[in-house]
């Protein structure tokens, strides 16, 4: 069976209302909700005092009428009582304002109050639950991401920089603290990086990245030792974005079922955005099976803020991707929507059964599909921090949506891989813009050419190891080339009005039809309709091998200039510069495309 259902509130609403849910959970096919996420409050509605009655009625229910419960831990919203008793407890930002209580995810997870209450709260519902016939799944938080910078991270902060490099000279080297007199004499002069006067180190930056994802994982670890003995599976929610400060390749190894929501932020291409998630997804997990924890019932919330809602027959479609890349079940944010609080306008389930029934009575039926491919795509969410800091030559590399081109130039079935994965068995790895890598990476990938693969690389990578420090000419001599020059942020060397951002310069995004134009350049389903530099792609049929000319003014957000040095040059442009270069290496290929080609479609192919 492939599950569906969705996150379900009945604290939301009176008691009579839960039943009529349930007969409608039975009719459409439900077979899991995700139970008490943002509950704490109800669960303990004071320090001293517990009320799980209600929550018992609400399990039972569910499991006379034949649906398990995917239950979870209330952390990732502490309510009022908590925060008024330990008001130390509250995130502090980068600029050292305390936040307040009046949202979620309100708490530093390095607090000691924080995780005891936590840890109690969870002791209480694993000795309560443990054995209830529901419980399919143990959810733990929701969606890890708030990054602190208090006076509890900062000790914490330490700690962790001497578990990972020992002695302070070895910090002083990694970060290049000489520069702009940062040399530190001990860890006890170390702070986050709060707030400066102008641009903090990059590495610094970088590594306290790395802490916070390590702070999370240890609060999530915490919790999951305490549900795990009672012999029921344990995740928490994947959620994805640049702003997240987590290395999720390194927390799959810690979930039971890789979780993932995903929430596209366009109508146009959602499909494609899909099918990279539920790639990524599967290759976090290890190729196993994946679970869909959260997306948006029939509906999109668009960049831009507004909602739309899919083409009839699309919710199906959006299933079927997921599905395709091996998920084991299909779920929704949310059942029924609240009445009020901040998302009573997200789209819910109640109001589309019509369309959703049918989805849930099929996948009832079906089994997760195990996906098999030859090929692979690199993508790394450290690279995607890197490629996010504010020192860089150009701002306008969407790493991410980089790799989201590639993965739809490349054709299914892909696997998305995290760079410690093995490479073997594959015959076409594809790493695009791949800005860190590590000295390991580099011998795996030499080795992995050399026994017969073929690799595409592309501008911008190599371009530092994991220490934010930069490596010149880190591939060329894996690529037979010489980079003589990086040529970022001119959005089309030629052809593109740079001065009138938002019509088609540097950013290329029309301003209020994201994506449609821009950085990203492609709509995802209709590649080579609109350039990375805003010009268009009239001329598919010249990207074929054999130092074809390519047309000007599509070198997009970032231009190598490049010596072939011994590789054979197959693409030109009309100026004459190497844009595609291939070389043999050992019994392999590797392949160099040095700009950000709006359609990547034939460099991404075998």
């Amino acid at each position: 069976m492939i599950r569906f259902g969705g996150d379900y509130n009945p604290e939301q609403w009176p008691p009579h209302v839960w039943r009529e849910d349930v007969a409608l959970m039975r009719s459409a096919g439900i077979s899991l909700v995700t139970v008490g996420v943002f509950s704490w409050s109800r669960l303990q509605p004071a320090e001293d005092r517990f009320d799980f009655a209600w929550l018992d009625e609400v399990l039972d229910l569910l499991h006379g009428n034949g649906i398990g419960v995917c239950l979870a831990t209330p952390t990732a919203s502490p309510p009022p009582w908590f925060t008024r008793a330990h008001p130390g407890a509250m995130p502090v930002t980068a600029d050292g304002v305390r936040l307040t209580h009046g949202s979620r995810d309100t708490y530093c997870v390095n607090a000691p109050e924080y995780q005891e209450a936590s840890n109690r709260i969870a002791n209480e519902l694993a000795a309560r639950y443990g054995q209830h016939p529901a419980l399919r799944l143990w959810h733990v938080h929701n969606e890890y991401g708030t990054t602190c910078y208090c006076d509890h991270c900062a000790p914490a902060f330490r700690r962790w920089l001497s578990h990972t490099y020992g002695e302070i000279g070895l910090v002083n080297e990694v970060w290049c603290t000489d520069f702009w007199s940062q040399r530190y004499g001990c860890f006890d002069e170390v702070l986050p990086p709060r707030a400066t006067q102008y641009l903090s180190n990059p590495a610094h930056v970088l590594d306290y990245r790395r802490f916070s994802s390590d702070a999370m994982l240890t609060h999530y670890l915490a919790q999951r030792d305490i549900l795990r003995p009672y012999g029921v599976p344990v995740t928490t929610n994947f959620v994805l974005g640049g702003w997240v400060p987590v290395d999720h390749a390194r927390w799959a190894r810690e979930v039971d079922v890789v979780a993932v929501d995903d929430y596209p932020e366009s109508v146009e291409g959602h499909l494609a955005a899909r099918a990279f998630v539920a790639d990524l997804a599967r290759g976090w997990a290890g190729g196993q099976p994946w679970m869909l924890m959260e997306h948006a019932p029939a509906a999109v919330r668009q960049a831009d803020g507004v909602t739309r809602a899919l083409p009839a027959g699309e919710a199906r479609a959006a299933a079927e991707t997921y599905v395709a890349g091996g998920a084991s079940a299909v779920m929704y944010f949310q059942w029924r929507a609240g009445r009020g609080g901040a998302e009573q306008w997200h789209p819910a389930m109640v109001p589309l059964l019509s369309e959703l029934a049918p989805i849930g009575r099929s996948l009832a039926t079906r089994t997760p599909v195990r996906v098999e491919s030859t090929r692979a795509l690199i993508y790394d969410e450290q690279s995607m921090w890197a490629w996010q800091s504010p020192h860089l030559p150009t701002p306008f590399v969407d790493y991410t949506a980089i790799t989201r081109r590639w993965h739809h130039a490349m054709g299914p079935p892909v696997d998305v891989l995290p760079i410690g994965a093995p490479l073997e068995g594959y015959s076409l790895v594809v790493a695009p813009a791949l800005h860190m890598v590590p000295a390991a990476l580099h011998k795996r990938l030499r080795s992995y050419v050399a026994d017969g693969g073929t690799l595409v690389l592309t501008f911008g990578s190599g371009l530092t190891d994991e220490h934010s420090r930069t490596t010149p000419g880190a591939f060329d001599d894996l690529c037979g080339i010489r980079v003589a020059r990086h040529r970022p942020g001119e959005c089309g060397v030629r052809g593109v009005r740079d001065g009138r951002s938002g019509e088609c310069g540097v950013c290329g995004v029309r301003d209020g039809r994201s994506g449609e134009c821009g950085v990203r350049g492609v709509r995802d389903d209709r590649s080579g309709e609109c350039g990375v530099g805003g010009v268009r792609d009239d001329h598919p049929s010249e990207r074929g091998v054999g130092a074809k000319q390519h047309r000007p003014g599509e070198y997009g957000v970032w231009l190598d200039e490049i010596d072939p040095q011994d590789a054979t040059v197959v693409l030109h442009s009309s100026e004459g510069r190497p844009l595609v270069t291939e070389h043999r290496y050992g019994r392999g290929l590797v392949r160099y495309v040095a700009a950000d080609l709006p359609d990547p479609t034939p460099w991404a192919r075998s």
